[in-house]
C-alpha cells in the first residue's frame, strides 16, 4: 500500500458545493476502491451546475451531488482532512484539538465568484478542478 495514502480522508470548504464535492470525486476516481473518501461543507449549499458540466469532462459525475455539512456526515473517523477554505481550515483546527485526524489546508479558490462570459467562468471552474486533481496526484501517488 501507497505510504502517502490514507485510509479514509475528507475533502472539506464552505458550502460543499464546488471544491470539496470534486476533489472528493477526483480523489475517489483513483482510489475508491482503497480508501474512503467523502466531502463536507461548514454549511450545506447548493449544488453548482458548474461542477457537473467541468467534471464530465474529465468523465466524472457530479450531476447528483448534493451539498452537506459536517453534521451530516455518516462516519467522522478520518485519517486526514483537506481543507480547501479557511472557514474550513477552522473547523479542522477545532476538530483536530478533540480527534486524532492528521489536517492539511490547501488554498484553492472558490471559482463561483468569478465574473465574465460563460467561458471565462467555466475556465475559472477547470482551472480549480486540474488544480486539485494535480494536488491529489502530486500528494498521494496517482
Amino acid at each position: 500500500m501507497n505510504p502517502k495514502l490514507p485510509s479514509a480522508i475528507l475533502f472539506a470548504c464552505t458550502m460543499n458545493a464546488i471544491r470539496s464535492p470534486m476533489a472528493a470525486a477526483i480523489m475517489h476516481h483513483h482510489f475508491g476502491h482503497k480508501v474512503y473518501v467523502a466531502s463536507a461543507g461548514i454549511a450545506a449549499g447548493d449544488p453548482d451546475p458548474f461542477v457537473g458540466l467541468i467534471m464530465d469532462e474529465i468523465g466524472i459525475d457530479l450531476k447528483r451531488h448534493r451539498p452537506h455539512s459536517f453534521e451530516d456526515l455518516e462516519d467522522s473517523a478520518f485519517d486526514l482532512l483537506v481543507t480547501l477554505s479557511p472557514e474550513a481550515q477552522k473547523r479542522a483546527q477545532d476538530m483536530s484539538r478533540t480527534m486524532a485526524i492528521d489536517v492539511e489546508n490547501w488554498v484553492i479558490p472558490d471559482p463561483s465568484g468569478t465574473q465574465g462570459s460563460r467561458d471565462q467562468i467555466l475556465d475559472a471552474y477547470r482551472q480549480v478542478r486540474d488544480d486539485l486533481a494535480q494536488r491529489i496526484k502530486s500528494r498521494f501517488g496517482a
